[in-house]
């Protein structure tokens, strides 16, 4: 059998076993090893088993990763997401809308410092969901906003899966984390403008009156609100200045963030353990899919299907801009069928070498990637985010899709602006 069938069967594979609810790095694992075994010997593929599980767990990039999990896990537990939204209300609690802004905002602001789109929805949908319920806010657009600003949290950076792209590769894990930074605000700006679309437009999604604040309320929410920029602009700044390495700056945040938690006596022995714990573990799941990703990437490397497509799409003479189309597409069906860290895992190798033979920036098309996911994040049948806020905030997975739909098209909108205009995600990068 051709090696390039070997590796169409591998991939079916995969996601049969996807569906089958098989942990992904598993799933990879078992699938690289028999198929390496096929093409080239069950020696080769036992060597592979054990330099690849060895080498990539090795990997000092990784060691990023805990270190920013960590710091949003002790952010988490002194309850820093309670005090975003209280002090984004004193400012944007005034315009029609407001809260609805504010929800997105605060998602913004904790998925700066979380890196979890996880996290960042179900943070806010125990925190603003219920606000916004007893403000007269529609159920629709309350959980549609925790949902949307989740998805923040894997594109503003430290995003752990910002890291697992520079990774999986090998582009600058600093450039990569700088080039979240303009379309992560951009996306939120958006966001925000939609929300006060929606209700300025549809009066019945939110009350008409709007929360007029002082003076006094604004100053006190910039007393609730600083911990971010502190901490964000050390560490994520420090790579930006060539002061830190990404891990040095992921220590930094985790060491401030620790600080915060006891400075202000939030984080007791419990929460710090749980922090811990929580932290572990997911380490070990993303650990797996980095040995897992990088067998993969070896066995399609001897299946020749990465080269082969790549050949493929250059004889066909089309437009790159359509390519790029056609894989938005691809990302967008696999988006309504598994999570995200998946589609990176499977689809990078493959990928990458096409969008590099087209000329296109790997840096660039590494956040066009995230933003691409962010979409599935919200896209039935699955839409994580969108299982995450039902059933936190207990309101019909039905009524939180048709929330998130607004917000659907607007990251569709985002997604058009950084390919039409490439600069918006390396201007900064190219200035480090």
């Amino acid at each position: 059998m051709p090696p390039e069938w070997v590796g169409i069967l591998a991939f079916v594979a995969i996601l049969i076993l996807l569906a089958l609810r098989v942990p992904v790095g598993l799933a990879m694992i078992a699938v690289s090893a028999i198929g390496t075994a096929f093409i080239t010997g069950l020696d080769v593929a036992l060597v592979r088993l054990g330099s690849d599980a060895f080498g990539g767990a090795n990997s000092y990039s990784l060691s990023v990763i805990p270190l920013f999990i960590l710091m949003g896990l002790f952010l988490a537990g002194a309850q820093l997401a309670d005090d975003l939204y209280t002090g984004l209300q004193a400012f944007l609690g005034r315009i029609k809308g407001g809260l609805a802004g504010a929800t997105i905002g605060a998602s913004a602001l904790f998925g700066a410092v979380s890196g979890s789109a996880t996290a960042s929805a179900s943070t806010m949908s125990t925190v603003a969901v219920p606000q916004m319920r007893q403000r007269g806010y529609s159920d629709s657009l309350a959980t549609g906003c925790a949902a949307v600003g989740g998805t923040l949290g894997i594109l503003i950076p430290p995003s752990a899966i910002l890291v697992f792209y520079g990774i999986l590769t090998e582009e600058p894990i600093g450039r990569v984390l700088i080039a979240g930074v303009i379309p992560g605000i951009m996306t939120t700006c958006l966001l925000i403008l939609t929300a006060y679309l929606l209700v300025r437009f549809r009066p019945h999604l939110g009350p008409a009156q709007h929360v007029e604040q002082s003076s006094v309320s604004r100053l006190q929410a910039i007393g609730r609100i600083w911990p971010v920029p502190v901490i964000f602009g050390l560490s994520i700044g420090g790579i930006y200045g060539g002061v830190f390495t990404p891990t040095e700056a992921g220590a930094v945040g985790a060491f401030l963030s620790l600080l915060f938690g006891i400075v202000t006596r939030r984080l007791n022995w419990q929460r710090f353990w749980e922090a811990l714990e929580k932290s572990v573990r997911l380490t070990a799941m993303i650990f797996l899919i980095a040995i897992g990703g990088l067998m993969f990437g070896y066995f399609l490397t001897i299946t020749r299907i990465p080269r082969n497509i790549s050949i493929f799409v250059a004889d066909l003479n089309i437009h790159p801009a359509l390519v790029i189309a056609v894989i938005f597409l691809i990302y967008f069906a696999l988006g309504t069928l598994m999570d995200e860290l998946a589609i990176l895992v499977i689809m990078t190798p493959i990928i990458y070498p096409v969008v590099i033979q087209l000329g296109y920036d790997g840096v660039w098309f590494g956040v066009l990637s995230v933003m691409m996911l962010l979409v599935g994040l919200l896209t039935p049948p699955v839409g994580l985010l969108c299982f995450v806020v039902s059933g936190i905030t207990k309101v019909p997975l039905g009524t939180v899709y048709r929330g998130v739909t607004p917000f659907w098209i607007t990251l569709i909108v985002a997604i058009a602006l950084v390919v039409a205009f490439p600069s918006i995600v390396t201007f900064l990068p190219d200035r480090m």
